[in-house]
């Protein structure tokens, strides 16, 4: 619902990251080609992108808690979710300075919504992500943000929020415009500077939160500049991937304001492009290191580090200066070390998601690259990686890699697909193939329940042992081995020839064994096949085909 032109409630609040998210979504390919700076590796759109779809995604939560009652989210509910979204969801240089900017932003806004609150939380935010970067250079979203800081400011005393997101928008485009005279490396690429473009499309979409319009003078336009190229882009990046550190290290850490401080004198000593954002315990630490051990144990002496993404800058040169690509390659998202082993034993390139930290799209490029083949079929094997997994593709996609994304939303649906993969057939009839065997295999998978809720098979109690099919609450049973036998047993009521059992790390092979047995005894003509996953998170995932 288009908000008055002096309303900033929790309702626009979700609508700006719901258009920030849109449009970043359109303009993201168009930013990623114009990433040159600090690191020509051209996934500034992408991160941004993912970093707003975190700060959306905490935002809906908010809402989603009170669609069962009379009540909205106050404004301080809603920034606050979205300043904290963005901060555990940060990616890459880029996204982790837009973290701290909202969460500039929401510091101010969590206590008035006027006009007064919003030039200052546009002014806190610069303050602020100038502050998290170690070295500020100007010609970047820095001096974009600053400017639509000073901007905003000269609305003083005018009451509309309407006018003071407008002026904050017109002030960056201009910025941005002159970004490519302040800073040479964009001077030479003849681009503007991505970050800052990513920032003007956010400030875009806050204009048409506050005003239910789109801002006056349009989407904004780049100038007259030429595309960069990839030789552009390798010949402009001083200190990039060939140059410069060869690892970006990114983490969350709980830790105590003062060492904190010490952690940013360490890591500047190791690397460049440092960026710590966040506080009140919780920070989002980036740094581009050559010793990325050395940049994770500096976290860990400073408190608790997890989440931890390490991406090797240009680990495509490394491939085409020693071999020629093969011809098909498949990348695999696994979620234990043994899918890993044995998807890594059928060929596969894998990349590893521990529970409660999915890789990022950086990761799956990375991982893509690796695969060193002209053409790779995608299996992220989870629901909630397709926009990483499709952000991943379209990236590898640019830099002439043939890539077909098949949407598995299970670790066993990814099995089924590699079972019949065949790199001797044509990619088309390969990929058809693979998504059929993926398509027709359901997936189930055992969950401790954490508290008491409302489910689909009804209420269940913190410890009890829920049994999932497609992602819903089928079963709540009180052990695992007789939740499992209901779950294979509900599976099985719809047909199949094939149950796949992945063991979690803990769950002893006797599980395994008396699942089998209830399998051969009830169902004739059903095979079984077991895998051990590892550190998966759940301690059982079941497939039948």
């Amino acid at each position: 619902m288009p908000q008055t032109a002096d309303d900033m409630d929790a309702g626009a609040v979700r609508t700006w990251c719901s258009l920030a998210l849109e449009a970043l979504g359109r303009e993201r390919a168009a930013i990623d080609a114009i990433n040159v700076y600090p690191v020509a590796d051209g996934d500034t759109g992408t991160n941004l992108y993912l970093t707003v779809e975190s700060a959306a995604g905490a935002v809906e939560a908010v809402f989603a808690a009170h669609e069962t009652g009379a009540s909205v989210p106050a404004l301080a509910d809603a920034v606050r979710a979205m300043a904290h979204g963005a901060l555990i969801g940060a990616r890459g240089n880029s996204g982790t300075i837009l973290a701290q900017l909202l969460r500039g932003m929401a510091g101010v806004l969590a206590d008035g919504h006027d006009a007064d609150h919003l030039r200052l939380a546009l002014t806190r935010a610069a303050t602020a992500a100038r502050q998290a970067v170690a070295h500020p250079v100007e010609g970047t979203v820095l001096t974009v943000a600053t400017a639509a800081a000073e901007a905003a400011g000269r609305t003083a005393g005018d009451p509309s929020a309407q006018a003071v997101v407008q002026a904050a928008y017109e002030g960056a485009r201009t910025a941005l415009d002159e970004t490519p005279g302040q800073l040479a490396v964009l001077g030479r690429a003849g681009v503007v500077d991505a970050g800052g473009r990513g920032l003007v499309t956010v400030l875009e979409a806050l204009v048409e939160a506050v005003s239910g319009e789109t801002p006056r003078h349009g989407t904004w336009v780049a100038p007259d500049i030429a595309p960069v190229t990839t030789a552009a882009a390798d010949d402009c990046a001083a200190g990039g991937p060939q140059d410069g550190p060869a690892f970006e290290v990114i983490y969350l850490l709980e830790a105590a304001e003062d060492a904190v401080d010490r952690l940013r004198t360490r890591l500047d000593g190791l690397g460049d492009s440092l960026v710590v954002v966040g506080g009140d315990g919780l920070w989002n630490v980036h740094v581009h290191v050559d010793d990325a051990g050395a940049a994770v144990e500096a976290g860990v002496e400073a408190g608790r580090p997890y989440r931890i993404r390490i991406t090797h800058f240009g680990a495509d040169r490394v491939h085409l200066h020693h071999s020629e690509p093969a011809q098909r390659g498949v990348v695999v998202v696994v979620p234990g070390p043994g899918l890993s082993g044995l998807c890594s034993e059928a060929g596969a390139t894998t990349v590893l998601a521990r529970p409660g930290e999915p890789p990022a799209s950086g990761e799956l490029v990375d991982a893509i690259r690796r695969a060193h083949a002209r053409e790779v079929v995608l299996l992220p094997n989870d629901a909630e990686l397709r926009h990483t997994a499709a952000a991943a593709a379209e990236q590898a996609r640019t830099e002439g890699i043939r890539v077909a994304l098949i949407p598995t939303r299970a670790a066993v649906q990814g099995i089924a697909a590699l079972a019949v993969h065949e790199p001797d057939r044509s990619f088309d009839e390969d990929v058809v193939a693979m998504t059929a065997a993926a398509g027709a295999t359901r997936y189930g998978e055992l969950a401790v329940a954490e508290r008491q809720s409302w489910t689909m098979a009804g209420i269940c109690q913190a410890g009890d042992i829920l049994g999932l099919i497609e992602g819903d609450v089928a079963v709540i049973g009180e052990d695992v081995p007789g939740t499992a036998r209901a779950v294979i047993d509900r599976m099985l009521a719809a047909g199949g020839e094939l149950v796949t059992l992945v063991l979690g790390e803990d769950v002893p092979d006797a599980l395994a064994d008396a699942l089998e047995e209830h399998v051969r005894e009830g169902y004739l003509a059903v095979d079984t096949v077991v895998y051990r996953g590892g550190g998966q998170g759940t301690p059982l995932l079941i497939g039948v085909e």
